[in-house]
């Protein structure tokens, strides 16, 4: 699972996918710039051979970048474009490498808990883990989940889980699952049709199966 079900959620984790990718695009041309400006530092020739002004360059500008080009021309030629290389690739890494030890590490974060939480949901078991992690959230969110059960209080949730109040584990749960933008998954054998599946196999012990017709007695004379 890459994206929350909440829609809001999912619009929240798509722009900021979409920001990283733009950041990184935009550096990246960035570096690709630098490096062939700086190449053209690096290699004098070319540059004079480039009799036009440099793009977005003033003129004042321009005629400085020349003179340093001239004094680069002086410099062993492997060393500066070594060292063009590097600058450019460190122009790309630095910012990028930043932007991606903040965002990446929280991204993967939530998609580990968001694949567990979906499997945890789907089970009993799993239900009961849900609750009691959203116990251990801090109380201000624990308030919140207890305001969403008619006369609940945060102490009678934990009471609730517990004894296994399966409202208040379905409360618990489903307030995890929304924390993490997720919806509860349709649970099968819910308290409906297990009423009904009991109903059913209780009428059936009525009725009971049908006993054996009595057939008539072999000695049994027609009247008349």
């Amino acid at each position: 699972m890459w994206y929350a079900q909440n829609s809001a959620r999912r619009t929240h984790q798509l722009a900021g996918d979409a920001g990283v990718l733009l950041w990184t695009a935009l550096w990246a041309a960035a570096a690709v710039m630098a490096y062939r400006l700086a190449c053209l530092l690096a290699l004098p020739r070319a540059l004079q051979e480039h009799r036009a002004p440099i793009p977005l360059v003033g003129g004042r500008l321009d005629t400085a970048v020349r003179r340093v080009a001239g004094a680069v021309d002086a410099m062993d030629p492997v060393a500066v474009r070594t060292a063009v290389a590097v600058g450019a690739v460190a122009l790309f890494v630095v910012p990028v490498g930043l932007v991606l030890v903040v965002w990446l590490p929280r991204r993967l974060r939530w998609i580990r808990q968001a694949g567990a939480a979906r499997d945890l949901a789907a089970t009993d078991d799993g239900r009961d883990l849900l609750a009691l992690r959203s116990l251990l959230r801090p109380l201000d969110e624990v308030a919140a989940a207890a305001a969403e059960i008619p006369d609940a209080t945060p102490g009678s949730l934990a009471w609730g889980w517990r004894h296994g109040d399966p409202e208040i584990l379905d409360a618990l749960a489903g307030a995890e699952l929304e924390r993490l933008g997720l919806e509860a998954p349709p649970r099968d054998g819910g308290p409906v049709e297990v009423f009904e599946q009991q109903a059913h196999e209780h009428q059936v012990e009525l009725i009971g199966p049908a006993g054996p017709v009595d057939e008539p007695s072999p000695d049994a004379r027609p009247v008349g």
